[in-house]
């Protein structure tokens, strides 16, 4: 039979219904350039793969990083000769680190074009927090609490990255981290599996959109358990009880897969003596059988091969035997699958219905982007010249990078500054940085790209502003792959620095991390100001003190000295493309901070891992002031320094008249809490309003309280707002110590209020 058709029109004539099985379909319809468009996509995803060999299917399951220059000559001999013959031959599912739509272009031509099959490639990216038009870190895009930002902000990314030929991102992690050592915190939501779940499904419907030219296919991960590494070093062993996996760390994960994420990807670390990448229970069981999860999961980079140093696996065969039996769909960079998982297959050590069913995965997602339509779906030069950098785009990621920004201290309201008529001193040399502030994981931006805290501040013309840089924070210029040197010894800006502050009105201290500090393999065991930083702050004081602090970080920062000493302190994470403008603008109050903390910040390291949803111990407190016998430390109170949900404002809150609808809960209904809340001061403004519930006695022991619903809420001076939350079952449900989601019945607390450290209570009890 011969059609008269590009190769990649053959392809999706073949998934219209020539060859089809006569599998059990998901009702999922998709649009094909040749077909119904009624017809399932299991259904055209059926007729391709029973057209497919062995290898062909396990070349699905293979994912190669860029190898050569994709426009200049194809290689000739070596381990990349191999890698594009292993192209041609269609046994390449995806390519990872290949961008920019000439490249994406030429790469899908071999594919669609010059294989069997004409099947399309996927094409992969870390695109963590913004393609090159950058918004602030993860981690700060949490302290907004605003869903509908984080989304947008995801939407920007992903449309300028698919205007690049890309079309699916390693993104969004929704790893739940409590210890601010670990470096990757910077890449997540911080400690709280509520508000994690809810910025996981902001992201993935940001990201995956309706799947049209203008969004990517989304990857939750890792799965599971990576960011409780112990003490706090990546790729460390993760030791965690059943119980902790379900309530803390599955739940974002879930709400990811209901929102309707494409991919997973597995993580570095075991669990139970089982690395991630080899686990059935995560995979098999939690993931696709009780999640009903239909997209694929891919492993992280050469996470099966790393199972042989773990000392899971014997050797490269016996690791791609263990991945694929545990349900890891597609191999990135481990070679392993594409070297022996067809002699494993004919050897009977590996079902091929396993095979099967992970290339009838990735070819769903293939066929629900589209790509079985239009291959060159993402290679439009003219959309990609139009769309990167527009401005539209530029102020979606200053919206967001002021959002993000959280007031933790403002003592005698120095903040908001005054517009004319000051002399101001900016020491610290991140505020004259302009990569810095793009952060980890912003490879497809360019450095020098961001707006400094300089550029920002000089918008505002009516005041003097003198700059010292005082000390580098990392010497050199880092690259993403290479370690940051950090300043220790250099303090010969400090004089400069010292007569600046001197002479002004007000001192803008601009210290913290440098970008590159935090983010994969960037562990940290201490999380003070790094460098001579803390020396230089602590010097320039003494010549003025007057000071506003500006942190530029990718972690929750142990600043104690600064909090006991400094007058106003703004945590500024790093921001972004226009970083420098959303601080200035924050400044000078042309825009009200009302970010709240994603994670706690510690007294000093030794508090790590430090989280607010702990449990009470057995000897939570003892009123004998005496008495040594309970759960604290002798140096410190156990509190952190600034809690989750934590936030101040130029505005001034205040909660009254805390209602609980109803004193009992029963099976099947729902009751309400309400609060009133005031804005006391003379300024417009923004509160994060926090519900709480506490169950006080369960089948397993439950944290002092849990977050359980939040509103972000704008008041007008003087104005008050009823705010109205709805507990129901779902909201007390936990996993029990009969191993299943159950709400148990029982007495709970709530409280209402701006942090996690609410005092407003009310009480209900749940019976069934």
């Amino acid at each position: 039979m011969k059609y008269n058709l590009p190769k990649y029109a053959f392809a999706a004539l073949l998934a219209i219904g020539i060859g089809c099985s006569t599998t059990k379909q998901n009702k999922v319809a998709t649009t094909t350039s040749t077909g119904n468009k009624q017809l399932p996509i299991d259904r055209k995803v059926d007729s391709v793969l029973n057209l497919m060999t062995l290898e062909e299917k396990i070349g699905q399951m293979n994912q190669y990083s860029g190898f050569w220059n994709i426009t200049g000559p194809a290689p000739k001999n070596g381990t990349a000769a191999e890698k594009y013959q292993h192209i041609k031959n269609g046994w390449v599912g995806s390519m990872l680190n290949v961008r920019g739509v000439k490249d994406v272009r030429a790469l899908q031509k071999i594919a669609v074009e010059e294989t069997r099959l004409g099947i399309p490639i996927l094409f992969g990216y870390d695109v963590v927090h913004g393609y090159k038009t950058v918004s602030p870190i993860p981690l700060a895009e949490a302290a907004s609490w605003d869903m509908e930002t984080i989304k947008k902000s995801a939407e920007i990314a992903a449309a300028e990255a698919a205007a690049s030929g890309l079309n699916w991102t390693f993104a969004p992690m929704v790893d739940i981290s409590r210890d601010a050592r670990w470096g990757r915190v910077m890449e997540g939501s911080g400690e709280d599996p509520y508000l994690g779940s809810q910025i996981a499904i902001a992201r993935v419907e940001g990201f995956q959109g309706d799947f049209s030219e203008f969004n990517l296919a989304a990857c939750a991960k890792h799965f599971a358990g990576y960011a409780f590494a112990e003490s706090g070093r990546d790729y460390n062993t993760v030791d965690i009880s059943d119980n902790t996996l379900h309530n803390i760390i599955l739940p974002p994960f879930k709400a990811a897969a209901d929102a309707g994420a494409l991919t997973f990807m597995n993580s570095f670390n075991e669990l139970e003596g089982i690395p991630a990448t080899g686990n059935a229970y995560l995979q098999r069981e939690i993931l696709k059988r009780d999640w009903n999860f239909q997209g694929f999961v891919v492993s992280d980079w050469g996470s099966i091969a790393e199972m042989i140093p773990h000392g899971y696996a014997a050797n490269l065969k016996q690791a791609a035997e263990r991945a694929i039996n545990a349900g890891s769909d597609m191999d990135m960079e481990s070679n392993a699958y594409v070297q022996y998982l067809a002699e494993l297959v004919r050897e009977g050590k590996v079902d091929e219905a396993k095979v099967n069913d992970a290339a009838r995965r990735i070819l769903r997602v293939k066929f629900m982007l589209g790509l079985f339509d239009d291959p060159y779906k993402f290679c439009d030069e003219k959309r990609e010249q139009e769309t990167i950098g527009k401005k539209e785009f530029q102020d979606g990621v200053l919206d967001m990078a002021k959002k993000s920004i959280v007031l933790l201290k403002n003592e005698n309201n120095m903040l908001p500054l005054k517009k004319e008529g000051l002399k101001i001193a900016v020491i610290g040399s991140l505020a004259d940085d302009k990569t810095s502030p793009l952060g980890s994981w912003r490879i497809g931006a360019d450095d020098g790209t961001a707006i400094s805290v300089l550029e920002g501040l000089s918008e505002y013309k009516g005041n003097t502003i003198s700059y010292a840089k005082g000390a580098d924070v990392a010497l050199g210029n880092p690259e993403f792959t290479q370690k940051t040197e950090i300043n220790l010894t250099d303090k010969s800006g400090f004089g400069e620095a010292v007569a600046t502050a001197k002479n002004a009105d007000v001192v803008i201290m601009v210290l913290g991390e440098h970008g590159l500090q935090t983010g994969e393999g960037r562990s940290r065991s201490n999380i003070d100001l790094p460098g001579v930083q803390q020396e230089l702050l602590e010097t320039v004081y003494k010549a003025n003190k007057n000071i506003v602090l500006i942190l530029n970080n990718g972690r929750p920062l142990a600043i104690p000295w600064a909090d006991e000493n400094i007058p106003a302190i703004v945590e500024a994470w790093q921001l972004g493309t226009q970083s420098g403008n959303a601080i200035a603008q924050v400044l000078y109050g042309d825009y009200n901070p009302s970010g709240k903390l994603p994670m706690s910040f510690p007294r000093n390291v030794g508090q790590v891992p430090i989280y607010y949803n702990h449990k009470n111990t057995g000897r939570p407190g003892n009123e004998d002031p005496n008495s040594i016998f309970w759960s604290h430390y002798n140096d410190v109170p156990n509190s952190p320094l600034y809690p989750f949900g934590y936030g101040l404002s130029y505005s001034t809150f205040e909660y009254s008249n805390l209602k609980v609808s109803a004193t009992t809960l029963n099976t099947g209904k729902s009751i309400t809490v309400s609060v009133d809340v005031t804005n006391t001061s003379d300024v417009d403004g923004k509160e994060v309003v926090q519900l709480y519930l506490h169950d006080l006695f369960a089948s397993v022991t439950r944290p002092v309280r849990e977050l359980k619903g939040f509103e972000l809420v704008d008041l007008k001076a003087g104005e008050t707002k009823t705010v109205t939350f709805t507990i129901d079952e779902k909201a007390i449900a936990f996993y029990s110590a009969n191993k299943k989601w159950e709400a148990e019945p029982g007495d709970f607390k709530v409280y209402v209020g701006g942090s996690s450290t609410a005092t407003l209570e009310g009480n209900f009890t749940y019976t069934k």
